[in-house]
């Protein structure tokens, strides 16, 4: 399990080589020192991905030595981030006056001496890292051969019984018709059904259903299921002794293309029916669809897989479907789940319905979930208390029973198949409480404050991480929630089992701590480096004196206690994400400026009336979203935050000297109203980065001093500006856009300037005009919108 360590990794081996070049080349003590630690990292980091692909098979003298590396790979990323800061505050102090220079350079000298010892500190660990690795020969062990071999897990599967089967009446009918389906010539040409869904929601059933149902239609018939690193000659063996319905000696044709020219001379003039299921990788379906010969007799070919990419592959030709495989409905939920424990699906004792209903909800729809959990509670009291203690003790004390263990090795393939970023990027969701909806952009950027998002050809950071974000999607790792109309999903949300094992997971590498959860059991045996707060359940609780928060990178906070950890402990943290903090006061964070590494901070907590107004010393925060608090005003530094890329606020007008965020890219919501400064929002102009800009306008009636309720306003276009959105209210006064500035203003004229292409203003107005105005520039003409309100007769 390298998926923790991956993320620490490939950043601390960065910086370390970002420390060799030529901005450091001329610091001396330290350079010798950083050089041996980074060859020493990047070699171990080469064992560590090779690990991953055996995970599962080391013994706890390796598992310990990764440990090991993965704390010590933390500590140096610290301690490099410590001396950046150092030779920072050296710069900083030569650009001071005399006496300031002078006490701040000692102060600066001092903390390198430091670190400097830090640094010797680390490579005494590094080099008895490298000899501890070469004394127990770990490369030799970690990739011993193997004697026992696990039992497949997809096998009852294949031997359920039908009776036993609960709601697969209407997807076996729906596959029977998508794959019989057809009139004259079409119905003869070959088809490819696949079948695409989680891991544990039954694809593997409902295929092998569909095939017995099948049975007499066809004149021969096959069915394999593939593994993660399949044998393509044995599957291939598999599939002709099927076809030719007898059993193949071992000596015979070994040669994979002597294979499928077999297979294709068998099944050339046959109807034949075959099922692929489990399909991990679009290679090893193309080298089988080799052998599967294309005739016009009428053949079905079935695949299942967990990807919807690799089932698109698989269903290349028009007439061919993909079929996604739905969770069980409530009702069907219920009749599997007390079928197995009462063996009726019509009785329940009254005092179990409750707590039933909660465990079904957790379960969601998963067949393999809900019978592992029913054949638990099958051997224990039917008492409210004992089905409480199991429904609390879902994804924590429950990992020891041999059912749960078994699903979460079903599920933890899906995991086990992600390359090693994705996996580091999955784990982080564990953070996140149950049920909850996830923001796409949000989670994208808290990855990219972590460091989990490589560049890679000088692609943009956030178009990776949403290539990122689609592929776990794409896995059915995540479950889409909001769609938007180009087939988007900028929302999602953690199935409760997955969750569950992420959440397992990362407790066991020491990847986050969760605190607050009554379901979860607080281990703290490593500093924590990931710290989940949750005060829904527990207000009262408090974080233990032992916990060591001093090396914590990322604390996420959903609700308030008094007790909460006070943010001058956590010197490292990089991401602050704090929502529903109802009582929290603008006092909790009057330390906020020392978080020098903070990248992303997020505050959703209605009470906070202001910020810190030394906001702007956060040189390195990247995203600023406050969009649900009581601040009016933005702090003047907020303009010397030079690397922020996005900027969320709630309703406020702009601060003068907008224009110097030239790295923004996300500008929402900014208020703007008769007493705007043209200044500043002609700022607007120079932020060439731009793609997303939310505005508000309010417009004052000139009989009334209120602002009311109005127009929808959306303006887009493809040029680097990729979206403007705002709200205007405008009551009885109707939006007029002009090129040549028309002077028929009553008011004052608000000039607004951003270089847009192809802009269409859309203005809707209430539901008591029902009017629309459009206008349209010319391609690459800038756009400077003069607004303009005057009467309108209606």
């Amino acid at each position: 399990m390298v998926s923790a360590l991956a993320g620490v990794m490939t950043s601390v081996i960065a910086k370390l080589t970002a420390l060799l070049g030529e901005e450091y080349a001329k610091l001396k003590g330290v350079h010798r020192e950083v050089e041996f630690m980074k060859d020493e990292l990047s070699s171990m980091n080469a064992l560590l991905q090779r690990l991953a692909e055996v995970d599962r098979d080391l013994d706890v003298q390796t598992k310990e030595w990764r440990d090991q590396v993965r704390e010590m790979s933390y500590d140096i990323e610290d301690c490099i981030d410590d001396f950046m800061k150092s030779l920072a505050q050296t710069d900083s102090a030569k650009a001071a006056g005399l006496v300031q220079s002078v006490v701040q350079q000692l102060k600066a000298l001092r903390a390198r001496h430091q670190i400097s010892s830090q640094i010797q500190g680390l490579k005494a660990r590094v080099e008895d890292a490298s000899k501890r690795r070469m004394r127990y020969k770990l490369d030799e062990r970690a990739f011993e051969p193997s004697i026992s071999r696990a039992i497949d897990p997809r096998l009852p599967s294949l031997y359920a019984e039908p009776d036993g089967l609960v709601g697969i009446d209407k997807p076996r009918s729906e596959l029977i018709e998508c794959l019989m389906e057809g009139m004259g010539a079409s119905v003869q040409q070959q088809k490819v059904i696949s079948i695409v869904g989680p891991g544990g929601l039954g694809k593997t059933t409902l295929a092998n259903e569909v095939f017995r149902k099948l049975e007499g239609q066809f004149q021969c018939r096959a069915f394999v299921s593939l593994s993660q690193q399949p044998d393509v000659s044995k599957i291939l063996r598999n599939i002709l002794s099927q076809v030719c319905q007898q059993e193949l000696p071992s000596t015979d044709i070994q040669d994979e293309g002597k294979l499928i020219d077999t297979i294709r001379e068998v099944l050339k003039n046959k109807r034949y029916l075959v099922v692929i299921d489990d399909i991990w990788s679009t290679q090893a379906w193309k080298i089988i669809k080799c052998s599967l010969f294309l005739n016009d007799l009428g053949s079905r070919i079935m695949t299942t897989t967990r990807s919807v990419d690799i089932a698109k592959s698989c269903c290349s030709r028009c007439h061919d479907h993909v079929y996604e495989i739905m969770p069980l409905t409530t009702a069907n939920s219920k009749s599997l789940f007390f079928k197995r424990i009462f063996g009726t699906e019509d009785i329940c004792p009254p005092q179990l319905e409750e707590v039933s209903s909660e465990i079904l909800k957790k379960c969601g729809g998963s067949p393999l979930a809900i019978l592992t959990i029913a054949s638990l509670l099958a051997n224990k009291d039917c008492t409210n208390e004992e089905w409480e203690w199991v429904y609390n003790s879902i994804g924590s004390t429950l990992g020891k029973d041999p059912g749960v263990e078994e699903m979460r090795r079903i599920l933890s393939l899906s995991y086990d198949d992600l390359p090693h970023h994705l996996k580091t990027c999955l784990l982080y969701l564990s953070i996140f409480p149950e049920d909850y909806e996830i923001e796409r952009d949000r989670l994208i950027r808290r990855w990219i404050a972590e460091g989990f998002i490589d560049t890679n050809g000088g692609r943009d950071l956030e178009e990776i991480g949403e290539c990122y974000f689609n592929d776990l999607i794409n896995r059915s790792m995540l479950q889409p929630v909001e769609i938007q109309y180009d087939g988007q999903v900028v929302s999602c949300r953690v199935h409760d089992m997955i969750l569950d094992l992420l959440t397992s997971k990362s407790m066991e590498e020491n990847f986050a701590t969760f605190f607050g959860n009554q379901n979860e059991i607080l281990v703290l045996q490593h500093k924590i480096r990931r710290l989940s707060l949750s005060y829904y359940d527990q207000e009262h609780i408090m974080l233990p004196s032992t916990a060591i928060i001093s090396h914590c990178r990322s604390l996420s906070i959903v609700g308030y206690a008094e007790k909460m950890p006070s943010l001058s402990k956590f010197r490292v943290l990089r991401v602050l994400d704090i929502e529903n903090g109802e009582e929290m006061e603008s006092n909790c964070f009057e330390h906020l400026r020392k978080l020098f590494q903070l990248k992303y901070l997020r505050l959703h907590v209605r009470s906070i009336s202001a910020l810190p107004e030394q906001l702007g010393e956060l040189q390195h925060l990247k995203t600023l979203d406050m969009g649900w608090t009581k601040i009016t005003k933005m702090p003047k530094s907020i303009v010397q935050l030079q690397h922020l890329t996005c900027l969320r606020v709630g309703n406020l007008e702009l601060p003068e000297g907008i224009g110097n965020l030239q790295a923004l890219q996300e500008l929402s919501d900014i208020k703007v109203n008769r007493y705007s400064m043209a200044s500043c929002l002609l700022e607007l102009g120079s932020l060439a980065k731009l793609k997303i800009l939310g505005l508000r306008w309010y417009i004052v009636s000139t009989h009334s001093n209120k602002v009311s309720d109005g127009h929808v306003l959306q303006l887009s276009q493809s040029s680097s500006l990729d979206c403007v959105t705002g709200q205007a209210h405008i009551p009885r006064y109707q939006y007029r856009s002009s090129r040549r500035g028309s002077t028929r203003d009553p008011w004052r004229v608000t000039c607004f300037a951003v270089s847009l292409a192809d802009v269409e203003i859309s203005c809707s107005q209430t539901a008591a005009y029902h009017k629309q105005q459009h206008v349209c520039m010319s391609e690459g003409v800038p756009f400077h919108l003069l607004e303009q309100w005057g009467r309108t007769d209606v």
